[in-house]
């Protein structure tokens, strides 16, 4: 295509916009309100899969090494430890440790075990975690049949529990995700259909004295282009300043949880680019798919 070709076909998806007012102004809030809600929910979205993601990479594997073990034999049991296949780090903490940080959690009345720290009951651990935070049960049990590993505990009982839900909501997430951008996409591209056929003269006209259906095609698909592009400006905007104060409010309180949430940038960037590209995509698809039957006279 031409360059000069290119640039009145520009010329003139802008002029339709203008002549078309009313039509473009509801396609634009159609695709203004249908992304705001699809930037809303992503932004939950991703952020409950982040705190999800925090809280397995906090699930860890305590062993607690038998008292009679010598030192060489920790060392033995480290090894054996660290040849699990399933196993991506492993940290020793010893009694004296494991003791302070018991005191430590429990704050004013952890002083009564201050009287202990000369005839420490605990044991030497070994903090494991695992490659793939659902592999934690897997490596537990065979840290268990090792010798000199006392006692494995790993949160037996609730981590199954909490990995369930946490797929669960992933699932349910992605399936919810997906059917909201096709709902976008049917509403959208009905709303820019009414608008074509109030222009189906016009098409009908251009395809008679000779026009072929790619000329015809390209000040629509630029239109579409550009009632994606204006939909997502809104959008942006509003999620953007959104989530800077929910931000802002949310990640001190969080941090005394040690719960974390997507940084502001650059979350927000990603967010933004995604909203122009599924505008973008959503208004040509929908000029696309609206116009084509139309091109049959």
């Amino acid at each position: 295509m031409k360059a000069r070709t290119f640039r009145r076909h520009v010329r003139e998806s802008f002029k339709s916009l203008g002549r078309n007012g009313w039509m473009t102004f509801a396609s634009v809030s159609a695709v203004t309100v249908t992304l705001i809600i699809v930037g809303v929910f992503f932004v939950i979205m991703m952020n409950l899969n982040k705190v999800a993601s925090t809280i397995e990479e906090d699930v860890e594997i305590r062993v607690h090494i038998d008292p009679v073990a010598k030192q060489q034999d920790q060392q033995v049991l480290r090894k054996k430890i660290e040849q699990i296949p399933e196993v991506k780090s492993i940290e020793f903490s010893s009694k004296e440790e494991e003791l302070d940080n018991l005191i430590d959690s429990l704050g004013e009345e952890g002083k009564v075990f201050k009287p202990f720290e000369q005839d420490n009951p605990l044991n030497d651990v070994f903090i494991v975690k695992a490659k793939n935070p659902t592999d934690t049960m897997k490596a537990a049990k065979k840290i268990e049949n090792l010798e000199y590993a006392a006692k494995v505990k790993y949160g037996q009982g609730s981590v199954e529990k909490l990995f369930k839900f946490i797929e669960t909501s992933r699932n349910v997430g992605l399936v919810l995700i997906i059917g909201l951008l096709f709902t976008a996409m049917f509403l959208i591209s009905n709303t820019i259909k009414i608008t074509i056929v109030a222009r189906r003269r016009e098409i009908e006209i251009m395809k008679l004295v000779g026009a072929t259906n790619t000329f015809i095609r390209w000040p629509f698909f630029l239109e579409g282009l550009w009632i994606g592009l204006l939909g997502s400006i809104l959008p942006i905007a509003l999620v953007s300043s959104a989530y800077y104060y929910a931000y802002d409010y949310l990640e001190p309180k969080l941090a005394n949880h040690f719960i974390k949430i997507l940084e502001f940038n650059p979350f927000v960037y990603q967010v933004a680019c995604l909203l122009i590209l599924m505008g973008a995509l959503i208004g040509i698809w929908g000029s696309m798919m609206s116009m084509r039957k139309f091109l049959k006279v």
